[in-house]
């Protein structure tokens, strides 16, 4: 007979190990210069599906003016160099919110809004791209019009010309509050021409949804658009700017975490609610707040993340959806500091690697009894999300978490995300960094860090082949005496006599 063993990894062997080889880099230009006080934040982290080692970053700008960031490497972020955003014609120097993504071809897509008037409200969006091997943005089109708040890109990886847009499309404001409730709906549109045109944009959530933010898209590998956002509630302290722009306990009821999902390329959608009863942690300001984050893998499973304070301090909670299911599982507690120890975990950002990790990034302040200075963690799930790994410090050294826009009135601001990227050897991370800065100057910047993940020592390897094969060895010899002990109770056969 002939056998065949297929020799692989056990299920409850140790997950790769997770080490740092690159701390606190920086991204922007003038990270270093102490005479550059721009408040770079809000990092989007984009990778070049067709040229890897081409990453992007976009940033948010809020001091000493409104502005927005471009920066782009063609080494995997060894160096990185600026790139101009054109101003479009008839419009104010004011550049705000800016998002980018890769389309499936390597074009780069870049989306960002223009402001007007001294209360700064956004006046149109436009979209430029850049092309392989170009260094120059194209002349921006006009994708939306007034009051387009929170817009995001989300390109389908099947499709290089399809790119997805989704927004918070505002009807009236005053200085930091939505005037109307049930009038801002969250919209989406489809481009298939690589933004040079848009379809009608249609509805995401339900009416009865009156205080919806923070759009967050991702398409499915069968083309599948999914939008995760907040729905506040009857939280009027935010939303409607109760506490006048200023710092002070968060609104005391729930929120919800919703899914919306379309099938037929945003013509159309249903929701699926992730959790109704999520603890605010602190107030913000309704045109810029905390973004919740949403992955979804190669086999469809889609993971959904945010900051809670049911345990009583900050924590970041991951939910699961496995393709088939009604229902999302969770919430997970994903960092692993003591319960109750009063310091926060929060603004979590998801990405999934290509063998089906999951990593975390977040905010992490467990080495601050005074709950002021920041570090950033990662930690991964080898397991779809049962289980992480112990946090690993991306960070050198801590960062105040009380400098940025908005600062002296009680409400700093670092920024709706963090940027991660994730491969199958290393994550990639991006964040708003605040030790070149003073209260001040305000100054942030973008810093990058490296985590690679390494399979368990040869040794180690070895040893489980080696306890493996004595297994076989024991089982085939166990097969053997029972075939002797047989052969020995089997009846003989009368001999035949000679003639």
């Amino acid at each position: 007979a002939v056998g065949a063993l297929v020799l692989s990894r056990p299920a409850d062997s140790p997950p790769p190990s997770a080490t740092t080889t690159r701390l606190d880099a920086p991204v922007n230009v003038g990270a270093q210069d102490p005479r550059d006080i721009s408040a770079h934040n809000s990092p989007t982290f984009a990778r070049n599906p067709v040229s890897p080692a081409n990453l992007a970053v976009s940033s948010r700008i809020d001091t000493p003016f409104f502005s927005c960031g471009l920066h782009v490497s063609a080494d995997g972020g060894e160096s990185w160099s600026q790139i101009p955003i054109p101003a479009p014609k008839g419009e104010e120097p004011k550049c705000f919110a800016p998002d980018v993504a890769f389309s499936a071809d390597g074009t780069l897509f870049l989306s960002f809004v223009t402001l007007k008037g001294n209360g700064n409200v956004p006046n149109a969006t436009w979209i430029s791209t850049l092309k392989n091997g170009k260094r120059k943005l194209s002349r921006p089109v006009k994708a939306l019009g007034r009051l387009a708040f929170q817009v995001r890109l989300a390109p389908d990886p099947a499709s290089p010309k399809r790119m997805y847009i989704t927004w918070l499309q505002g009807k009236d404001v005053a200085p930091v509050r939505f005037t109307e409730p049930g009038a801002n709906p969250l919209m989406a549109a489809r481009s298939e021409d690589e933004g040079a045109t848009w379809t009608r944009p249609v509805r995401i959530n339900q009416p009865s949804r009156e205080r919806v933010v923070t759009p967050s898209p991702v398409v499915g590998p069968k083309g599948e658009l999914y939008v995760l956002y907040l729905d506040l509630g009857e939280d009027r302290l935010d939303y409607e700017a109760g506490h006048r722009g200023r710092g002070g306990r968060p609104y005391v009821g729930p929120f919800k975490l919703v899914l919306g999902r379309s099938t037929d390329r945003g013509k159309s959608w249903k929701e699926l609610v992730v959790d109704e009863n999520l603890k605010p942690i602190h107030r913000f300001i309704v045109f810029t707040p905390p973004f919740p984050s949403l992955a979804v893998d190669r086999d469809g499973r889609l993971y959904a993340a945010f900051h809670d304070r049911r345990a009583g301090d900050p924590d970041v909670l991951l939910w699961s959806f496995k393709p088939g299911e009604s229902a999302f599982k969770g919430p997970t507690r994903v960092n692993d500091k003591s319960s109750g120890d009063r310091t926060w975990q929060y603004l979590p950002k998801l990405a999934t690697a290509p063998d089906g990790r999951l990593d975390v990034l977040y905010y992490d302040r467990r080495a601050d009894p005074k709950n002021l200075k920041n570090h950033v963690s990662l930690q991964s799930s080898f397991d779809h999300g049962k289980s992480f790994t112990p946090a690993l410090r991306l960070s050198s050294r801590p960062f105040d978490s009380r400098i940025g826009y908005g600062a002296k009135e009680g409400l700093p601001d670092l920024g709706s995300r963090l940027g991660l990227l994730s491969e199958n050897e290393r994550a990639e991370a991006v964040w708003t960094d605040t030790r070149g800065g003073t209260p001040g100057t305000q100054k942030q910047d973008l810093a990058k860090g490296v985590a690679a993940f390494k399979e368990a020592p040869a040794e180690e390897a070895d040893e489980s082949l080696r306890y493996l094969a004595l297994g076989l060895g024991l089982a085939g010899l166990a097969l053997i005496a029972l075939w002797a002990m047989g052969a020995r109770s089997k009846p003989r056969e009368p001999a035949v006599p000679e003639s």
